[in-house]
């Protein structure tokens, strides 16, 4: 194992020669670079939903295969969070960042030449390795190079670049569906011309996690939470299960609901049904940065639950625009949801903590984005999609309502330990 060395002191690398030192970023503009990563692996993680409709009809396979294909890049993302999610904190940021890319590059090669179900189904997978490798690492990379002066600024982008990104690669790829030719292609070229110009940032990246031992056992796919940070974190996965449930909604079966149910067939359209939960939350974690981060999970639950059930309603009486009025109120619920939960992950956990922690978070996050999407797909083929949304909404309302519950026995748990403190 690597002796242990100091971090580097802000604005300097760790373990380079004074040649290639003057090459890389500073750490004041890495914090963007980081950013601007994430909305990437994002955006990308985003971009096959409304090509799934393209691939179904090409291909001829049904919803349930299409969950299929959705829930092996969940399988792979939840691997990967499970045994490189802390890996970061001993090797360093960048190593695992560079495998990330390079991973993520096969992926979009594989997607390149798919021609049926299981090319797309081993793209998927890959891209879901790739995707928890780099999420984790971002985010401990972002709490890294946060300014001094305003440390809530990680919180706020491991916020916002995750929504903004999803409803970009979402809204980008179903633009280029519906009006490019090569739909299946041009949009992976595209991104692999992004992903070599990230693969270059990444190089110039400084180091900003010092190597320390310990990088095998790290391995190991261990699931836990420091004591200390366990009352804020349960109290933090009621909110989490009801607003990445809905996000698992409108990613696996957004599109075809508004096509079968609701008639609307354009592909961009089918893209815009993300973007209308996704736009909202960004902007919302973007504009209330500044709130309490206690009022902003109740802000959450509150605006979940009801934007879920007003979209149900449009949904069962066949009205797009009220589902749509739905969608947007629960994507601002979304977004107050994403900025509480990670900023209060920003806030609690010490360095060597971080990338273990953000671990548990996506791990949390991405189950409730797979498994009741995967059960949907099942229901949809024998329930119909109508059906099987109404039951999946009703679950997400019942979660939003429960994160109320829990985020009010918290906050009275803080002011009892604040009086006796005092």
């Amino acid at each position: 194992m690597p002796a242990t060395a100091p971090p580097p002191a802000p604005g300097t690398t760790s373990g380079t020669t004074s040649g290639t030192t003057s090459r890389r970023l500073t750490r004041a503009r890495t914090f963007p670079v980081v950013a601007s990563v994430i909305v990437l692996f994002m955006a990308a993680a985003g971009a096959p939903t409304p090509l799934y409709v393209v691939y179904q009809q090409a291909w001829g396979f049904t919803p349930t295969a299409l969950t299929v294909v959705f829930a092996v890049y969940v399988i792979g993302l939840l691997g990967s969070l499970l045994v490189v999610g802390g890996l970061s904190d001993h090797v360093g940021r960048r190593p695992v960042l560079a495998a990330a890319v390079a991973l993520q590059a096969v992926a979009f090669v594989l997607f390149l030449v798919a021609d049926g179900v299981p090319v797309l189904l081993l793209a998927r997978a890959l891209q879901g390795l790739a995707t928890g490798a780099a999420i984790t690492t971002l985010s401990a990379a972002l709490v890294d190079t946060a300014p001094p002066h305003e440390p809530t600024r990680a919180g706020v982008v491991s916020s916002v670049a995750p929504i903004a990104g999803l409803g970009i690669g979402s809204l980008g790829a179903g633009a280029l569906v519906q009006y490019a030719p090569a739909p299946t292609q041009l949009v992976f070229v595209v991104f692999l011309a992004l992903l070599a110009v990230a693969a270059v940032a990444v190089a110039l990246m400084p180091e900003t996690s010092a190597r320390v031992p310990g990088a095998l056992g790290s391995l190991r796919p261990v699931v836990g939470v420091p004591r200390r940070l366990r009352p804020e974190v349960f109290a933090l996965v009621p909110i989490l299960l009801a607003s990445w449930s809905l996000g698992g909604l409108f990613f696996s079966l957004g599109p075809s609901v508004a096509a079968e149910v609701l008639g609307v067939r354009n592909h961009l359209v089918g893209g815009f049904v993300v973007v209308l939960l996704c736009a909202p939350g960004a902007l919302t974690a973007l504009l209330l940065r500044r709130r309490p981060l206690d009022r902003l999970l109740t802000l959450a639950g509150a605006l979940v639950s009801l934007g879920t059930a007003v979209a149900l309603v449009g949904v069962d009486l066949g009205l797009g625009l009220v589902a749509a009025l739905g969608t947007v109120v629960a994507g601002v619920g979304f977004g107050a949801a994403a900025l509480g939960t990670f900023g209060t992950y920003a806030r609690i956990a010490a360095p060597h903590e971080r990338g273990a922690l953000f671990a548990v978070a996506y791990t949390i996050s991405y189950l409730a984005f797979s498994v009741p999407a995967v059960a949907a797909g099942f229901a949809a083929t024998s329930l119909g999609l109508q059906v099987t949304t109404a039951g999946y909404g009703i679950m997400v309302v019942a979660l939003g309502v429960l994160s109320l519950v829990a985020q009010r026995r918290a906050t009275s748990r803080r002011r009892v330990a604040g009086a006796t403190a005092a």
